[in-house]
């Protein structure tokens, strides 16, 4: 690498809410837990990513974990700096103080979000020394990320499921057309299977617990072609305070999640009739890309399909796509220059 290939460093970061994901050379160098473990007396930073995450619910009164974005926007700015700050560090070709003003950045945002808002995103990531600093929402980055090409006149819906927030977009031209930032996600999804557990089996568990029983064994329906098996969880006993164990299945958890969904369904729909007709044919030819973590959950995109009656598309790397259209972006600046939030 020259010494100009290094004047020329480009960073695409998605700044979730559950997770941080970071491109570099057009590889994604970082994915981490978007959670910071900070001591609570010398407010010194203990643990950042997933060194942090395996503190959460483990550790001392001195010692506490927080995530520093709430609902896919910004809770603590001095943390999320922090904590953005550390993570980029972690790319050696950066981590030279001498030479940390040369790179660029762009940063993937919700398509809900404010204009003070995403001052304070931008003005963050200008603190971290960014030479260049663009900002593009989240869902038409993921429609980038996808292969979808935003720039035809042809219309196109994307539902980017996170952690914090469901982003629902209608993209035609480089531009959104439509679209809500729905703050039901994958968060409240964990939230939902916490409530049912302890209400149907007398079990508290925590936020770590319910998101493995998500992944494991969660559904959006109650009928899987390749069920998964029952699932042992351990957590505290409501009733006596002791270590208890039960078994759940799919079925349960897709009983719990059924409100939620069911809320993002209705935000789909809303966002569906609220679009032209011309818009509308082309959706019912294109179909429906579903993309984010929580795309990822059994079913839910044979649900989608069967509410709204269209082919719903979903990636084989969902997570991946938001930081990945972002990368594509900064590499070609002056092809998707519109696509880019201005006047901000």
């Amino acid at each position: 690498m020259g010494f100009f290939d290094f004047l020329n460093n480009k960073i695409a970061v998605d700044l979730g809410t559950t997770n941080t994901l970071i491109t570099h050379k057009g590889k994604i160098a970082i994915d981490a837990p978007s959670i910071i473990a900070v001591n609570r007396i010398s407010g010194k930073i203990i643990a950042v990513g997933r060194e942090a995450s395996s503190m959460r619910g483990k550790i001392h009164k001195n010692i506490k974990t927080f995530y520093p974005l709430r609902n896919g926007v910004i809770a603590n700015f001095d943390l999320s700096e922090k904590m953005l700050k550390i993570l980029i560090k972690k790319l050696s070709d950066l981590s030279n103080a001498l030479f940390i003003k040369s790179f660029k950045m762009i940063i993937a945002i919700p398509c809900g979000i404010t204009k003070v808002e995403m001052r304070a995103v931008r003005d963050s990531a200008r603190r971290l020394n960014a030479k260049q600093v663009y900002l593009i929402s989240e869902p038409m980055a993921a429609a980038i990320g996808a292969g979808i090409d935003v720039l035809q006149p042809k219309g196109h819906m994307v539902i980017d499921i996170g952690g914090g927030t469901t982003e629902i977009a209608v993209i035609t031209l480089g531009g959104i057309i439509s679209g809500q930032s729905v703050k039901i996600a994958g968060n409240v999804f964990n939230d939902d299977i916490i409530q049912y557990i302890r209400e149907n089996h007398n079990l508290h568990i925590g936020e770590s617990t319910a998101e493995e029983i998500k992944i494991k064994i969660g559904s959006a329906l109650n009928t899987l072609t390749s069920p998964p098996k029952k699932l042992p969880v351990q957590g505290r006993d409501m009733l006596t305070g002791k270590p208890k164990q039960v078994y759940i299945t799919y079925k349960e958890i897709a009983k719990s999640l059924d409100k939620s969904i069911t809320q993002i369904e209705n935000a789909v729909l809303d966002t569906l009739s609220d679009i032209p007709p011309e818009i509308s044919a082309d959706i019912y030819n294109t179909g429906i890309f579903l993309t984010g973590g929580g795309s990822m959950l059994r079913g839910l995109d044979k649900r989608f399909s069967e509410t709204t009656e269209l082919p719903v598309y979903k990636g084989e790397n969902p997570l991946e796509v938001v930081v990945k259209g972002s990368d594509m972006v900064l590499k070609n600046l002056d092809r998707y220059t519109n696509v880019l939030i201005k006047n901000v």
